[in-house]
C-alpha cells in the first residue's frame, strides 16, 4: 500500500461525493435533512479507494457528534490506524496544494476519536505525539493548533504512557512559547494551561536537568502573561500553575534560567497578576498562592521587583509604583495573623490527630513564606534610598512602618503564647525569632515592652535540629549589639541573663569546626555586644559569673592562635582584658577545664596584642587602649601574663 494518500482532488471529488450522498438521504418530510446512516459511512471508510475513505471522514466531521462515542469507535475501527497515519503524514509533509486540508481533516478526526477513552489511551495515539508536536512547531493555522491542543490533552489525560510521551518529547518546550499566538481566554488557551498543569505534576526529581529547568522557565514566562491579562476563572488556573512550578522541590535552580530570560516582560506580568489578585475579593487560598509568587519573584529578581508601574486591563491609568509593595505587605500581615492563630489553636487546644499534624506542617510552611516576604520588605525599606525606585511619599513609608510594627507585634504574641505553654523548640518558633530579629536590627526600639518581656525566652528558642539555642541568638545579635550601646540595654541583657546566651553563641562561632554561619558578621556582633556590657559593668552593677567567662577566655585564646587577622586578635585580646578586670589567675585556675596551658595561651594573646603598639593600626586603636588600660589594672593578679611580657 502507498505510504501517502493518493492525490485525489480532495476539494472537488470528496466534497462532490458528500453532496451526492447527502441528497440521497433527504426524507419524505419537506426541508428536513437527516444525517447519513452510520452503516453507509462505514462502507465508505472501508472502501478500497482513498477518495472513499476521505469522503467518509468528511461525512463524519459534518454529521456525527463528538459525544457519540459508540459511533466514533466504530468509525475508528473501520478506517484503520494505517490510513489515519498516512493522512496525518501527508498533511504534515508534502501534500501538495491540499496539504492544509489533509492536515486539518486528520487532526479533527483524531481529536474526535480521542474522546473515546480506549482510543485515547492506545499505544498508537501515544506514538503520534512526537509528530503532533512537530506539526505544532511549524506554527500552523490557529484552528489547526486548537485541534492539536485538544488531541494532546485527551491523550495525555487518558494514560500514563500518553502524558510521559508528551513530557519526554519536548511538550513543554513546544507548547509554552506558542501560547502567545493564542487568543487571550480562548478555549485553546484553557486547554494549553491544563496540559502544562498536568505535565508539571509529572516531572520527577530524577528527571531534573538543565534542559528541564529551561523548559520550566519557558512555561513561567508564557503563563505569566495569561496571569496578568485574563479576568476569568482561567486566571486562577494560571495562578495555580505558576504556584505549582515555584513550589517544586528544586525550584531554586529555576531562578537563574529566569534571570537570563532575554525578555523581562514576564516579570512585569507577574507583578500585574499579583496586584490583581491581592486587591480584589478572592478566596484566601488564591491570595496565598499570589503571595507565594511574590516571594519567589523577590528571590529571583531582588526586593526591587516590588516597585514598578502596574497597568491593569480594566483600569485606564497606571497604578502607583508602590501598590504591589503595599498589597504584599498588608496581605502578608493578614496571613500571618490568621496562620499564627490557627497554629496556636492546633498546638494548644485542638486534639492531636494525623490529619491535624499534616495540616499544622502545611501551615508552618506557609507561615515561613510569609515571614520571608516580611524579611524581604524589611530589607528593601532599610535601603530604600539606595534602591532603584523609591516610595511615592512619606505617608506611604509611614504606612509601611506601621504595618511592619503591627506584624511584628502579632509574631511576638505568638511567641508569648508558646512561652506560656512551655514550648521552646520548633521551626516555626525559630522562624518567628528570625523575622523579629530582622526588624529589630533596623528599629531596635520597636515593640520595646513586648521585646523586653520576651527577650530571655527568644534567646532560649531552639530549632528542631538544634541541641541547644544558637540560631535564635544569632538572629537577635544585631539588635543586642545596638541596645547594649546604652546602659539601659546592658541592664536588660544582664538582668535577663541574655549575656550568657551571647557568650555561648560566640564560643560556638569561634571554636574549631564551629557552627556554620553566613559570614563573620555574627562573630563581630557578638564580640561588640559582650564588649559593650563589660565596659558598662560597674555602671549597671553587673556581677558576671566567672564560670561563664572562663570558657570564653579559653575559646578566645584558641581562636586568636589560629588567625592572622590583626582585627580578630585585637578584638579577642580586648574582651579578655575586660574579663580580667573582675577575676584573677588563681580564680581561673580553680575553674573546670581551665589549666596552666589555657593561661599560657592567654598570655601569648595579650603579648601579641601589646606588640602592635606603635605599629599604626588605626582601626584598632580603641581596642588597644582597652587592653593597655586594663593591663595596668589587673597585671598584679596575672603574674603569668606579666612574665610573658617582660
Amino acid at each position: 500500500m502507498k505510504d501517502t494518500v493518493s492525490p485525489p482532488v480532495l476539494c472537488s471529488i470528496s466534497i462532490a461525493i458528500v453532496s451526492q450522498f447527502a441528497s440521497s438521504v433527504i426524507m419524505a418530510e419537506p426541508q428536513e435533512v437527516r444525517s447519513p446512516p452510520l452503516d453507509d459511512c462505514l462502507k465508505l471508510l472501508k472502501g478500497e479507494r482513498d477518495e472513499q475513505r476521505l469522503a467518509g471522514l468528511l461525512l463524519v466531521t459534518k454529521f456525527f457528534r463528538n459525544d457519540d462515542l459508540v459511533s466514533l469507535k466504530k468509525v475508528y475501527e473501520a478506517v484503520g490506524t494505517h490510513f489515519l497515519d498516512r493522512l496525518l503524514r501527508t498533511g504534515s509533509g508534502d501534500g501538495g496544494e491540499n496539504r492544509d486540508v489533509y492536515l486539518q481533516l486528520s487532526l479533527t478526526v483524531l481529536a474526535a476519536f480521542c474522546r473515546v477513552p480506549e482510543i485515547a489511551s492506545s499505544e498508537e495515539m501515544a506514538l503520534r505525539i512526537p509528530l503532533i508536536l512537530e506539526i505544532m512547531s511549524k506554527r500552523p493555522a490557529s484552528n489547526t493548533l486548537e485541534e492539536c491542543y485538544e488531541l494532546l490533552y485527551l491523550v495525555s489525560t487518558a494514560s500514563q504512557a500518553g502524558v510521559m510521551a508528551l513530557l519526554n518529547s519536548g511538550g513543554l518546550r513546544v507548547i509554552a512559547p506558542q501560547m502567545s499566538d493564542l487568543a487571550d481566554g480562548s478555549h485553546a488557551t484553557e486547554v494549553a494551561i491544563k496540559i502544562l498543569q498536568l505535565l508539571v505534576t509529572k516531572i520527577s526529581s530524577e528527571s531534573m536537568n538543565i534542559e528541564r529547568f529551561f523548559e520550566l522557565s519557558l512555561v513561567v514566562a508564557a503563563v505569566a502573561r495569561q496571569f496578568a491579562v485574563l479576568h476569568n476563572a482561567l486566571k486562577f488556573e494560571a495562578l495555580h500553575l505558576l504556584s505549582a512550578v515555584f513550589c517544586f522541590e528544586y525550584s531554586e535552580l529555576l531562578h537563574e534560567p529566569l534571570r537570563s530570560m532575554p525578555d523581562n516582560n514576564w516579570a512585569d506580568f507577574m507583578r500585574t497578576g499579583v496586584v490583581s489578585i491581592l486587591q480584589n475579593r478572592v478566596a484566601p487560598s488564591e491570595k496565598l498562592h499570589a503571595l507565594i509568587l511574590a516571594e519567589n519573584m523577590m528571590s529571583i529578581l531582588g526586593e526591587k521587583w516590588l516597585i514598578g508601574r502596574v497597568k491593569l486591563p480594566s483600569v485606564e491609568d497606571y497604578l502607583p509604583a508602590d501598590r504591589c509593595l503595599l498589597l504584599v505587605l498588608e496581605s502578608s500581615h493578614v496571613e500571618i495573623s490568621v496562620l499564627t492563630n490557627e497554629l496556636a489553636y492546633m498546638k494548644y487546644e485542638a486534639p492531636t490527630t494525623s490529619s491535624t499534624d499534616e495540616d499544622s506542617l502545611l501551615k508552618q510552611r506557609y507561615l515561613a513564606i510569609m515571614f520571608s516576604l516580611i524579611e524581604k520588605i524589611i530589607k528593601y525599606i532599610s535601603t530604600v534610598g539606595e534602591n532603584e525606585g523609591t516610595l511615592s511619599d512619606e505617608a506611604v513609608f509611614l504606612k509601611v512602618i506601621k504595618t511592619l510594627n503591627e506584624t511584628v507585634g502579632v509574631v511576638l504574641e505568638y511567641l508569648k503564647d508558646a512561652k506560656e505553654h512551655g514550648k521552646k523548640r520548633g521551626t516555626d518558633l525559630l522562624a518567628s525569632v528570625r523575622v523579629i530579629g530582622s526588624y529589630l536590627a533596623e528599629t531596635p526600639d520597636a515593640c520595646k515592652e513586648k521585646v523586653q518581656d520576651l527577650l530571655d525566652y527568644m534567646l532560649s528558642v531552639e530549632g528542631e535540629d538544634e541541641s541547644s539555642p544558637f540560631l535564635s541568638t544569632c538572629f537577635l545579635l544585631p539588635m543586642l549589639c545596638q541596645i547594649t550601646m546604652k546602659a539601659e540595654g546592658c541592664e536588660l541583657l544582664a538582668a535577663s541573663r541574655g549575656y550568657v546566651a551571647v557568650v555561648e553563641c560566640l564560643i560556638k562561632l569561634i571554636q574549631p569546626n564551629g557552627e556554620s554561619v553566613e559570614d563573620n558578621g555574627g562573630i563581630f556582633l557578638a564580640c561588640d555586644t559582650i564588649t559593650n556590657i563589660l565596659l558598662k559593668r560597674e555602671e549597671i552593677r553587673f556581677s558576671p559569673e566567672i564560670s561563664t567567662f572562663s570558657s570564653l577566655l579559653k575559646a578566645l585564646a584558641s581562636w586568636a592562635d589560629s588567625t592572622n587577622d590583626p582585627s580578630e586578635v585585637m578584638m579577642a585580646a580586648s574582651i579578655c582584658s575586660l574579663i580580667f578586670d573582675f577575676t584573677s589567675e588563681d580564680a581561673l585556675l580553680k575553674q573546670p577545664n581551665f589549666n596552666g596551658s589555657s593561661l599560657d595561651s592567654l598570655a601569648r594573646l595579650i603579648t601579641r596584642s601589646l606588640s602592635s603598639w606603635g605599629q599604626g593600626i588605626s582601626d584598632a586603636a580603641d581596642l588597644l587602649e582597652i587592653i593597655t588600660a586594663g593591663y595596668s589594672r589587673w597585671a598584679d593578679r596575672f603574674p603569668t601574663i606579666v612574665k610573658h611580657n617582660r
